[in-house]
C-alpha cells in the first residue's frame, strides 16, 4: 500500500551575537566552564529584568532576506512556561502568534529538481541550559551557560516528502545561516540543531506525526527521517496506530527511540511578555539590512554555473568557503569569472588540493593576501607556456601550499624542484628513437594502427624523461 510522507524541520540556530538575548552575559559557551557565563537572569533571581539585544533582531531581519522574504514590521514576545531543571525562572521567553519572520522559502534541488520548501514562520527566543547525567550516578547537572542564549526557531511547513529533502533542506538552510553571517551553525557544539516531524497519509490529509528532537548533522536528520518512515509505514500496515510522541536518535543503533508523550501548545500557557515591549521596525531599518546583505549560495551557484562546472565542484565550493573565517576561495574564482578556461582551472586545483590539504591540516596554508598572486597565477602562467605538465603542476601546489610559505619566482623554484618539463623536440626526438628502438613490437602494432600501444610508448618515454617531457 502507497503511504505519502509529510515532514516538517524546525530548526534552531544560534546567533552569532556578542552577549546573550536579555542581558550582557557572553554568548559563546563552547569551551567555558560550566555556569561561568550565567547572570542573575539566567537563574530567575528575584527583581531582574530583561533588556533586548537589537544585535539579535538585525540578525533576524538579516535571516529574513535569507529566506527570501522580509521581516515583519510588528512582533512581539510572549512566555512559554514549563518546568524543568534547565529552565529556573519556569518560562521560556519566545515568540508565537505575532514572530518577527512569517513565510519566505528555502529552495533545494534533489535528483536534478528544484523544490521550494515553504516556511511557516521564524522566531526569536532564547535557549534553556542544559541537563546532564554522569554515568553511574543517580543525580543531576545543570549547566545555565546556554540559558538566554538568542535562537531562531525556523519552522518549515511539512513540503519535504523524503530523508534525501530533508538532507538537503537542512544543509540548505547551514549555507544560509553561514554566508548571511547570522551564526556560527556549529553543529558539534550544538549551535544549530534540528527537530524533524514524520507523518504518512494515503492522500492529501496529513497522518499522526512523531518529533525527533535535536539531531546535529545532515546524516542523522537523514537517517532519523528514514528511520520513522519505515517504523510508521510497518505499523500501520499491522493495523497499529501511530501515537504522537516526542522521539530522540541513538546514532549507534541508528534508529529512533521513545522519549514522551508530545505536548501541544495549550499545554505552556502562552502569555504576553509584560516586561518587553514589542519590536517595531520601520522602513530605513530594513531598508539597510537588505543593502548589506552579502551574495547568497543560490546566487554563486549562478555564477559558477556559468563556467560548466560539475554540480560537485561548485557544493564543495560552497562548503568549503565557510568552513573558515580566515580563507575565502570564491573571491579569487569570481576575479577571474570572465577567463572561462583559468577559472575553471582555479576551481579544480582548489578542490582537488587546496580544500582536502586545508581539511586536513585544519588550517590556513599560504596567507590569504599571497595565494593567488604568488602561487595559482604564476603557476598558470608555467601550464599555459608549456613549461610545466597538469601533473607536475597539482605536485607543485601541494608542495607550496603545505610549506606555508610561496617563493618569489616561482620558475626558479620548480626548476630547482625538477617540476620544469622538456618541451625540446630535439631531446624529446632523440628518447622517442631509444623508447621505439627498445620496444619493437609496440612500435610495430603502432605502424598497424593499435593506438592502445602509443599510450604504452608515451609512457616510456615520460619514465625515460623522468618525467620532465612534455607529453
Amino acid at each position: 500500500m502507497k503511504y505519502f510522507p509529510s515532514i516538517g524541520i524546525e530548526c534552531h540556530v544560534q546567533l552569532k551575537t556578542v552577549t546573550k538575548l536579555f542581558d550582557g552575559v557572553g554568548n559563546d559557551a563552547r569551551t567555558a566552564a560550566p555556569n561561568t557565563l550565567a547572570g542573575p537572569l539566567s537563574f530567575g533571581l528575584p527583581g531582574t529584568l530583561p533588556v533586548l539585544n537589537q544585535a539579535a533582531v538585525e540578525m533576524a531581519g538579516r535571516m529574513a532576506y535569507a529566506l527570501n522574504t522580509k521581516p515583519q514590521k510588528l512582533s512581539i514576545f510572549e512566555r512559554k512556561h514549563y518546568f524543568y531543571p534547565d529552565l529556573p525562572k519556569g518560562y521560556q521567553i519566545t515568540q508565537l502568534s505575532q514572530p518577527i519572520i512569517k513565510g519566505g522559502y528555502v529552495e533545494i534541488g534533489v535528483d536534478r529538481q528544484v523544490k521550494k520548501i515553504r516556511l511557516n514562520r521564524v522566531q526569536i527566543e532564547e535557549d534553556a541550559g542544559k541537563n546532564t547525567h554522569p554515568a553511574g550516578k543517580d543525580y543531576t547537572l545543570v549547566d545555565l551557560n546556554r540559558a538566554g542564549t538568542p535562537l531562531l526557531e525556523i519552522v518549515s511547513e511539512p513540503d519535504i516528502s523524503s530523508a534525501e529533502e530533508a538532507k538537503a533542506y537542512a544543509r540548505e538552510l547551514y549555507l544560509l545561516v553561514k554566508y548571511s553571517g547570522v551564526g556560527d551553525a556549529d553543529l558539534y557544539h550544538g549551535n544549530m540543531r534540528f527537530d524533524v516531524n514524520v507523518s504518512l497519509s494515503k492522500d492529501s490529509k496529513l497522518g499522526t506525526r512523531t518529533e525527533t528532537k535535536n539531531l546535529n548533522s545532515f546524516k542523522s536528520v537523514h537517517g532519523a527521517v528514514e528511520y520513522e518512515i519505515k517504523r510508521q509505514i510497518e505499523l500501520l500496515e499491522k493495523g497499529q496506530n501511530i501515537i504522537q510522541e516526542t522521539r530522540g536518535w541513538d546514532e549507534a543503533k541508528q534508529k529512533t527511540i521513545s522519549q514522551r508523550g508530545k505536548e501541544e501548545s495549550h499545554d505552556y500557557r502562552y502569555m504576553p511578555e509584560p516586561d518587553i515591549p514589542p519590536i517595531e521596525l520601520d522602513d530605513n531599518f530594513m531598508d539597510k539590512i537588505e543593502a548589506s546583505m552579502p551574495v547568497l549560495p543560490n546566487e554563486w551557484r549562478q555564477r559558477l554555473k556559468s563556467l560548466g562546472l560539475d554540480k560537485s565542484l561548485i557544493e564543495t565550493l560552497l562548503e568549503a568557503e565557510v568552513e573558515h573565517e580566515d580563507i575565502t576561495y570564491l573571491m579569487f574564482v569570481e576575479e577571474i569569472l570572465e577567463n572561462k578556461v583559468s577559472a575553471i582551472q582555479l576551481v579544480n586545483w582548489m578542490v582537488n588540493i587546496e580544500i582536502p590539504l586545508t581539511r586536513e591540516l585544519g588550517k590556513t596554508l599560504v596567507p590569504q593576501s599571497d595565494k593567488w598572486a604568488l602561487v595559482y597565477e604564476p603557476i598558470m602562467n608555467l601550464v599555459d607556456d608549456d613549461k610545466l605538465s597538469s601533473t607536475s603542476a597539482k605536485s607543485l601546489i601541494k608542495q607550496v601550499l603545505t610549506q606555508g610559505k610561496a617563493p618569489e619566482n616561482m620558475e626558479k623554484y620548480a626548476d630547482e624542484q625538477g617540476y620544469i618539463q622538456n618541451s625540446s623536440e630535439k631531446e624529446i626526438e632523440k628518447i622517442v628513437a631509444e623508447v621505439i628502438k627498445e620496444n619493437p613490437k609496440a612500435a610495430e602494432d603502432v605502424r598497424k594502427g593499435q593506438d592502445k600501444a602509443t599510450g604504452f610508448l608515451v609512457g616510456q618515454v615520460m619514465k625515460k624523461s623522468l618525467g620532465k617531457a612534455n607529453p
